[in-house]
């Protein structure tokens, strides 16, 4: 089915156009729109669940997935039906699914061994190594940056981040001193001085994973944190910024001189309850707890605090790296010349791992360190996903199909108010309010059964996390869609009303 039959369709079955559809490109490999067959989870997704609960807890699975027939921006369920996927594994598909580029990877001979014979990396790593950390991480290395260790996830990522922190700032501390019998022996009892009282600050409403260490970072949903014994570490206030913005500059500037005032009278606070702060960890835009923005000063001016108290800057890039916002790394947005100490990656970036600064670099074998450390079939497919996205643009995809996005979500705000708020978004990396978290659940599911796949963050967001393939049409055909969900929706209200 070509897309102006398919646009047809949807004008005919009562769909309001609100704004002009792209051309479709790229037939073979993107399916041409949403093909429902039954509501989601269906039967087959139902009987799985069933299955998979009988072995382990899985409440939170959403349906079961065909991924032999998903293709691009589509997602195939067990039930066959075939959805617009805006979610993309909670923002980890980075070209969209069974990309033939990538299929071609797996099926050249010379790579057969990267994918079969998975090696412990810090002690037994394969010949091409450090070529294919070149071509891949180092090619997209944020500035300043030229030292990598890959992971397996994003936690880990984090969790290794902060040791590598900790581990520069006691050698800081410790100057020219060697490491005495007293560190030694109290460290494996989890005693000072061998275990030093260090902290990391960290913001409410971010998320860094759920770990031991990142947990007491995370403050975006209870469920994460509840029952886990956690640190006594800072947490700062985050701004929560009202829109428009260009209505509330006045307000928004407050709310962040504000929080930038806690950060350092946290760390002064701390430092007197000899809980050094080592090290802050921020994400670009809070993305767990709600799609939270700051504006690029705000960043800057965290960024001189940091130099200003003697602590590492930990930028979390793990939802927001690899191109959604229109660059490669959120933080290339606030225009720094020394942006971070370190910065964390995962999800669009095939691997885990961090970039950071010579001085962070561990001072010993065995200090950043466990079995996998990544993986080089991993690094194998980031290097061919770089290449994609160089070839095909896909930076400046982000920001036209971003644009043409949150230009239709600030439309259907205007239009529903009462459904739809504070619309706003960075590239692809949109999202908006609704009125409460009943209303967004009931959404995300209506929008579901009728061919979109969405997210959920914070206490009431919908969150945008579509593949850097995503295209102007495809920003046009989920709009029209949701225009007429919410008109529906408003229609349904006022009648029980």
């Amino acid at each position: 089915m070509s897309s102006c039959p398919l646009i047809l369709a949807l004008f005919f079955s009562g769909h309001r156009l609100i704004s002009q559809t792209a051309a479709k490109i790229d037939v073979d490999f993107d399916y041409d729109g949403p093909l429902m067959k039954t509501e989601v989870p269906g039967p087959r997704s139902r009987e799985l669940m069933k299955q998979l609960n009988g072995i382990q807890n899985a409440e939170a699975v959403h349906f079961f997935c065909n991924y032999q027939e998903s293709r691009g921006n589509y997602l195939v369920d067990v039930d066959g039906n075939r959805m617009l996927d805006l979610y993309s594994q909670i923002s980890s598909i980075p070209i969209g699914y069974s990309h033939p580029s990538l299929i071609k990877l797996l099926q050249q001979p010379q790579n057969l061994s990267t994918f079969i014979n998975r090696p412990a990396l810090g002690i037994l790593p394969p010949g091409n190594f450090a070529e294919k950390l070149k071509e891949s991480l180092l090619l997209v290395a944020p500035k300043g940056l030229q030292q990598v260790i890959t992971m397996s996830c994003g936690s880990c990522s984090n969790e290794n981040a902060f040791k590598a922190i900790f581990l520069w700032y006691r050698n800081k501390e410790r100057g020219n001193n060697n490491v005495t019998k007293e560190e030694l022996e109290t460290c494996m009892i989890n005693q000072s001085p061998g275990c030093p009282d260090y902290s990391i600050l960290s913001f409410m409403g971010g998320f860094h994973g759920r770990t031991m260490g990142c947990l007491a970072t995370t403050h975006s949903k209870a469920i994460h944190k509840l029952d886990i014994p956690s640190f006594d570490w800072p947490i700062a206030p985050f701004p929560r910024l009202k829109y428009p913005l260009e209505e509330f500059v006045k307000e928004n500037q407050q709310e962040e001189a504000h929080c930038l005032e806690e950060v350092e009278d946290l760390i002064v606070k701390y430092r007197k309850k000899k809980k050094i702060v080592a090290g802050i960890v921020i994400e670009p835009i809070q993305s767990e707890g709600g799609d939270n923005h700051a504006s690029d000063y705000f960043f800057r001016k965290l960024r001189d605090i940091t130099r200003k108290h003697g602590c590492a800057f930990l930028v979390d890039e793990v939802q927001t790296g690899g191109g959604c916002t229109g660059k490669f790394w959120a933080h290339e947005h606030w225009g720094l010349d020394d942006p971070a100490d370190v910065v964390t990656f995962s999800k669009k970036m095939m691997t885990g791992g961090f970039f950071h600064k010579e001085e962070f670099r561990p001072d010993g074998p065995y200090r950043i360190f466990n079995t996998w450390l990544g993986d080089p079939a991993k690094n194998l497919m980031l290097a061919e996903v770089i290449n994609v996205i160089k070839r095909e643009d896909l930076l400046n995809n982000a920001t036209n199909a971003g644009k043409a996005l949150l230009a239709g979500l600030l439309d259907l705000q205007a239009r529903y108010p009462h459904l739809i708020s504070r619309a706003r978004g960075r590239g692809t990396f949109c999202s908006f309010d609704t009125p409460n978290d009943t209303t967004r659940n009931k959404l995300i599911a209506i929008a579901r059964n009728k061919g979109v796949v969405l997210g959920g963050c914070g206490d009431r967001s919908i969150r945008f996390r579509p593949t850097l393939i995503f295209k102007d049409h495809h920003a046009h055909l989920f709009l029209n869609i949701f225009s007429d969900i919410l008109a529906d929706f408003k229609t349904k209200c006022e009648f029980i009303k």
